[in-house]
Order: structure tokens, then C-alpha cells, then sequence
């Protein structure tokens, strides 16, 4: 017994430093396990969003206006996660599409992946590394707070 009990919370334990094994949907509706989401090798930025999410919805904007520039530098990936419930998502995809922004886009309408992953409000943001350990979690958005992102990503570009 005492074995398992050790098996179980190994599982657990790892399970929070990598991203869990839950499967999201992209914007076609294709099935994306969250635990194979990668970008070669380098870091890359998961994004927790909601259509209805005003800090939220000004975080991806302004990650938006310096995507380009960061991909160019650093080859961050960003993946932007709509928790909108099942019944909203089909305005995802407008709604990314009149925002212009650029990211994949995955819906996590049942919010499987934000329960195993522990957390409750958005925006949330980790970046995970590219070996795929979870290297940096925030929650919540202030004005200006990407330059945080950025920088993490640059530092952890720096260690490959």
C-alpha cells in the first residue's frame, strides 16, 4: 500500500512541473494533448485566456504587438488557451481572428487542463522550458507585465 501511495504522488508531483497528459482541442476542432506541446527545443509561453477576460484579453494584445519581434530573437512559441465554456467556444476563433493575433490557439472548454494544472483565475502564464519542465507561473496581468515574460524566456534560451 505504502508503495502505491509513493507511485501516486511521484505522478503528482511531476505532474506539476510538466504539463499534464489532458486533451484540448485546437480551433478545428482536432484533438492537441497538452503534454506534447512543444517548440523544438526552446521555451515556450502558455497563455490561460477567457473571450470575456478584460486583463486577459489586453495581455494578449500587448504580447501581440511585440510577438514578431520576440519569435525573430528568441524563437518563442506562444500558445494561447481559451477556457470559455463548451457552449461559447465556437466565438473563439472569431474573436482571435478580429484581435489579429497570431498564436495557436487551443480551447480548454471543460477546463480539464486549468483543473489538473491548479489554478483558478486568469489570466495565468507559464512558459515551460525546452526540456518541457515548467519553469515560470504568473497569474494575473498588470500593465507592462510581459517584459517579465520575455526576459524569462531570453534566460532560459540563454541555458541551451
Amino acid at each position: 500500500m505504502l508503495l502505491i501511495a509513493g507511485q501516486v504522488l511521484g505522478a503528482s508531483v511531476s505532474a506539476q512541473d510538466r504539463l499534464p497528459k489532458v486533451t484540448l482541442k485546437d480551433l478545428n476542432g482536432k484533438a492537441v494533448m497538452a503534454d506534447t506541446l512543444s517548440n523544438s527545443g526552446r521555451p515556450f509561453i502558455v497563455d490561460f485566456f477567457a473571450t470575456w477576460c478584460k486583463p486577459c484579453n489586453r495581455e494578449l494584445d500587448a504580447i501581440s504587438d511585440v510577438y514578431e519581434d520576440w519569435r525573430k530573437e528568441t524563437g518563442v512559441r506562444l500558445i494561447a488557451v481559451s477556457i470559455d465554456e463548451a457552449q461559447n467556444s465556437s466565438k473563439v476563433k472569431p474573436f482571435v481572428e478580429s484581435n489579429g493575433w497570431q498564436y495557436d490557439v487551443l480551447l480548454d472548454a471543460n477546463g480539464d487542463l486549468m483543473r489538473a494544472m491548479g489554478f483558478q483565475s486568469i489570466p495565468y502564464v507559464i512558459i515551460v522550458d525546452g526540456d518541457g519542465n515548467i519553469a515560470y507561473r504568473h497569474s494575473g496581468y498588470t500593465d507592462g507585465a510581459e517584459e517579465e515574460l520575455i526576459e524569462t524566456v531570453r534566460r532560459l534560451s540563454k541555458k541551451k
